[in-house]
């Protein structure tokens, strides 16, 4: 029976790393399951209060992180307030769309529009699209670091 809950465990590993490329998934809390899963099914003990702590902190920071990003890019490349939204919900309706590729394109194009039909430039408006494309590639990269440390440190807390 362990071997089932272990298979439980990495899959939902591998599905919080899912969740980087379909927003829809919630990676942290896919990531989350797992420790849960080993905790409550496998190994109560091993876990303790200060892994539970440096995860919750690592978990607040990938959301932050990922909210962060995509408005920074948008606002340092010229997008307005109303294009830091669009790009937000763009990346959600990008991976229904057109999975994978609809979290790139969806957003950037959708920025672009909104950046026009404020009365920006073409210029201003391929900035901010770009913005909005480099904010999610930013907010993309930091999660994929974060929950790669989230589950090494898992394993060295249960190795060691």
């Amino acid at each position: 029976m362990e071997v089932i809950w272990w298979l439980i465990v990495v899959a939902l590993f591998i599905g919080s790393y899912a969740g980087i490329i379909f927003p829809i998934i919630p990676a942290p809390l896919v990531l989350w399951g797992g420790f849960l899963v080993y905790h409550f099914a496998i190994n109560g003990d091993e876990l303790t209060w200060m892994f539970w702590t440096a995860m919750a902190v690592l978990t607040i920071i990938v959301i932050v992180a990922d909210i962060i990003a995509n408005s920074y890019f948008v606002k340092r490349y010229g997008g307005s307030k109303r294009g830091e939204w669009v790009a937000a919900i763009g990346v959600i309706v990008g991976s229904f769309i057109f999975p994978p590729f609809g979290i790139l394109i969806v957003p950037v194009v959708a920025v672009f529009i909104t950046e026009l039909m404020q009365r920006r430039t073409f210029d201003e408006a391929v900035q901010a699209s770009i913005g909005s494309f480099l904010g999610f590639l930013s907010g993309a990269f930091a999660k994929f670091i974060i929950i790669t440390m989230m589950i090494i440190w898992f394993f060295v807390v249960i190795i060691i």
